[in-house]
């Protein structure tokens, strides 16, 4: 039992469980994954190992849940501007804003972890949205609504702006730059998005 807690501050349930996985990021975001351990996320947050062990069995564990608390806490406001350019565009600056730094981190600090765990960032990032429905699926659902994009655009066309712009921050390990957005959106997307409205 910790300081704290012995003096009358006892955090239980949710609230206990948020204070964790706060201090888990924040010791991944520090020491990467090779300090990341049970121990240590334990002292940050000021509780005990048993603690965490009554809630995960390991690290792995602890880790796959703590990027899916952080999933949670960033998720981007869907825009509604009234148009599928402006929502798009809206979109990738909000995540430019808020997940540069997530990407950078998995590419950084998580090598050891891919290869201690034989997993890949891609299975990462399962944990990360843990089933919510995709920002971009409902933009392009308004979008088909109002007659821009057709209802039955191929998946691999509705992620292209986020896969480019997830290569782009991977490959700088910083935010995009504003002309980086508008190429995206209005020189490879849009055009990929009227190419295939024409077909319908």
């Amino acid at each position: 039992m910790s300081l704290n807690e012995s003096r009358g501050t006892r955090r239980r349930g949710a609230e206990l469980e948020d204070a964790i996985l706060d201090a888990a990021w924040a010791q991944l975001e520090e020491g990467g994954y090779p300090r990341f351990t049970i121990e240590a996320v334990a002292e940050r947050a000021g509780t005990s190992r048993p603690v965490l062990y009554r809630r995960w069995p390991g690290r792995t564990e602890l880790l796959l849940a703590t990027v899916a608390h952080i999933g949670d806490r960033t998720l981007p406001v869907i825009p509604d501007t009234g148009t599928l350019r402006g929502d798009v565009i809206a979109l990738l600056h909000e995540v430019n804003r808020t997940r540069a730094g997530l990407m950078a981190l998995v590419s950084v600090h998580l090598g050891s972890y891919f290869s201690e765990s034989g997993t890949s960032p891609a299975e990462l990032r399962e944990h990360f949205i843990h089933g919510r429905p995709s920002s971009m699926s409902q933009i392009l659902s308004r979008a088909a609504a109002r007659g821009e994009a057709p209802a039955d655009l191929p998946e691999r066309v509705c992620s292209l702006p986020f896969d480019l712009f997830r290569g782009e921050a991977l490959l700088t390990l910083q935010p995009i730059p504003e002309q980086s957005i508008h190429q995206i959106v209005d020189e490879i997307f849009l055009p990929l998005v009227q190419a295939y409205r024409q077909k319908t």
